[in-house]
């Protein structure tokens, strides 16, 4: 299967069970409230298959475009309701279970990653152990007094055994530009209590390297200069390199792990550089010019090409993040909460203008993402899947006219009110909720597209 097919099926199957989580979160609360379900949607458009079943011969549909749905209610706005139905129709409900059913599709979504990250941690989150490689004098890590071997232990009084644990807890702290207390172990395992200050982090810094920022290298386990993958437009390609092939020595200089070559590249944009490499015993000899980019404003080079990384790496330099049954179920709630106190705070900072509008992503991006996390595992794409689940958990939760936040904010109107707010008041909020939502989804797109084109 193609890269793109693989990535539109996980697209297609990850979106459309995080859309029926949501909808059937609608579903459930309206059932229980008395409440008559019509129909339940995931898509919109031309029906691909349906269902009519249960008591209340409720039509079940699967339609062409996969990205929303709805559940359609009992409801005197918008047809006629017999009279002997009138208790079950949605608009005569007390506002405590309109409010209810709204607001339980984002509970649900935020239910779903709850669950899927306890899984999570039960299974165990491999990744890197943070220990330092490089710390810049002049950083924040430099001035707190973190040095080169330093292992990162806990952040904020929370465990932190993998890389990706720190990265995470350092930029929430980064994000609400706080001071935060970190302890760390030498390699003579001599704890150090330090305190790092983020009060002065851009936005720009979070979207970018942040731990390049903060001045972080990570210390990196050995890695062959072995070619894995391949870009179908990168330098290597054309050039005639090929999945397997050992890089020995670049412009005569001895090669002896992934790292050195790539940073030898990198620093040579558009300037030919002479490869030896081993192919199946034989040696051959290749000229590739790596390609020109740009990253925080400094030209590279890049010949597109990424290592194979061993089955198995050295076990002094991974970790695995695990959780008990029981232990698990408070650290589900805490990421899930972080993520969407994160997600909440850079949306916040992307409409003040402090953050780039150009981090909101479409359904190509979310569909590369898809692909690549189900090629690396199940745990990968679950994870992802948490983390899209958190996202759509939060926008619809945004007071916007037409997503589940704007009807929230006409029912909490309508409690201080005492009466509903009028109709004419809602027609104009629909059409400003459905400009904005035009206009977001029409910037998602089009960061898509440049991203593709770069």
């Amino acid at each position: 299967m193609g890269s793109f097919a693989y990535s539109a099926v996980f697209f297609i199957v990850g979106l459309g069970l995080l859309i029926a989580v949501h909808e059937f979160g609608h579903y459930w609360v309206a059932r229980k409230s008395g409440v008559k379900v019509l129909r339940f949607s995931i898509g919109f458009g031309r029906a691909l298959w349906r269902k009519n079943a249960g008591p209340d011969n409720t039509e079940y549909v699967i339609a062409m475009i996969p990205l929303g749905g709805y559940v359609k209610m009992l409801d005197e706005r918008e047809a006629p309701v017999a009279e002997h139905e009138l208790h079950r129709a949605f608009n005569r409900q007390a506002i405590g279970k309109r409010i209810a059913i709204v607001a339980a599709g984002p509970l649900f979504n935020f239910a779903f990653a709850i669950v899927a990250y306890w899984a999570i941690f039960i299974a165990g989150v491999p990744g890197l152990k943070p220990v330092a490689g490089d710390i810049r004098p002049d950083s924040i890590l430099g001035r707190a007094g973190v040095q080169i071997n330093d292992e990162i232990i806990s952040v904020a009084g929370h465990a932190t055994p993998t890389l990706d644990a720190v990265r995470m807890a350092m930029v929430q702290h980064a994000v609400e530009n706080s001071v935060v207390d970190v302890v760390v172990v030498d390699s003579a395992h001599m704890e150090r209590a330090l305190t790092l200050d983020f009060s002065e982090v851009p936005a720009s810094a979070i979207e970018e390297n942040f731990l390049q920022y903060v001045g972080y290298t990570p210390k990196r386990p050995p890695l062959p200069a072995l070619i894995g993958e391949l870009q179908p437009q990168g330098a290597a390609l054309k050039a005639g390199l090929l999945s397997g092939d050992l890089i020995t020595a670049v412009d005569g200089n001895p090669v002896t792990d992934w790292y050195g070559w790539a940073d030898y590249v990198r620093e040579r944009p558009e300037k030919a550089v002479t490869l030896t490499f081993d192919r199946g015993g034989k040696t051959q000899t290749i000229s590739v010019t790596p390609a020109r980019v740009e990253v925080d404003g400094k030209a590279i080079g890049r010949v597109g090409a990424s290592p194979k990384i061993p089955d198995k790496l050295d076990d002094s330099m991974t970790a695995v993040q695990r959780y008990g049954v029981a232990e698990a179920i408070p650290a589900a709630l805490r990421k899930t909460w972080d993520m969407s106190i994160l997600t909440l705070r850079m949306f916040g900072k992307m409409i003040v203008g402090e953050a780039s509008l150009e981090n909101i992503s479409g359904p190509i991006t979310i569909a590369q993402y898809a692909g690549q996390t189900a090629q690396i595992g199940v745990l990968a794409f679950v994870s992802f899947l948490a983390i899209v689940s958190v996202s759509l958990g939060v926008l619809n939760l945004l007071p916007v006219p037409v997503l589940d936040g704007g009807h929230l904010m006409f029912y909490i109107i309508e409690f201080f009110k005492g009466s509903p707010v009028s109709d004419y008041a809602q027609e104009m909020g629909q059409r400003v909720g459905v400009g904005l939502l035009g206009s977001l989804m029409f910037l998602a797109l089009f960061n898509d597209v440049n991203r593709l084109l770069g």
